[in-house]
């Protein structure tokens, strides 16, 4: 009787066996995305001053991958999901968008400026729990959506992938996050 009932709480019971979790975040190991399956390919912490924990960013790839290249592959589609682990206000959200650009190479930064300026005039400000999701799908672009609404569709290459370089590339803004998106570890 109790074989049975321990097998049948097994059925019944809540499971996070599909799902990763950092720093009391939780992603599901699996989206959808474009008729296509995505997978977690890991998750990272993006600090801020002291201690304080901004947000949380995630990538999900057609097939799990270990290096910048294979995830920077615009052949396949991917998103980055940003889910805030505190209030960030619209002046705060739009001070990190103009680092990103000031950071930008010389040699693209002509080339990503009106996209950045565009992205920051539709910014918000983002509560604890909230999310940013970057979507970006072959031969549509890159779709930004905040706090659940759709903001804006980047056509541009250059900024494509300079703008997802900065979650997993090989030059992040923030190497520990960068880190546990590429190595699928929790930092």
């Amino acid at each position: 009787m109790l074989t049975a009932t321990l097998l049948l709480a097994s059925f019944i019971a809540p499971s996070h066996a599909h799902a990763m979790e950092c720093f009391d975040v939780e992603y599901p190991d699996t989206i959808q995305v474009d008729g296509q399956t995505l997978v977690l390919n890991g998750m990272g912490l993006r600090p801020g001053p002291l201690v304080v924990k901004v947000y949380m960013a995630g990538a999900y790839v057609t097939k799990k991958a270990r290096t910048s290249k294979e995830l920077l592959d615009l052949s396949t589609p991917k998103r980055v999901v940003v889910t805030f682990m505190r209030d960030v206000s619209k002046k705060q959200v739009a001070t990190a968008y103009r680092q990103n650009l000031e950071r930008a190479p010389d040699d693209i930064h002509p080339q990503i400026t009106e996209d950045y300026e565009n992205i920051i005039a539709k910014l918000q400000a983002a509560e604890k729990g909230q999310t940013h999701v970057f979507t970006y799908i072959p031969n549509v672009g890159l779709k930004i959506e905040t706090i659940g609404k759709h903001r804006v569709t980047i056509t541009n290459r250059v900024m494509i992938e300079y703008f997802l370089g900065l979650y997993m590339g090989p030059n992040p803004r923030f190497q520990k996050m960068r880190d546990g998106i590429v190595t699928g570890k929790c930092q």
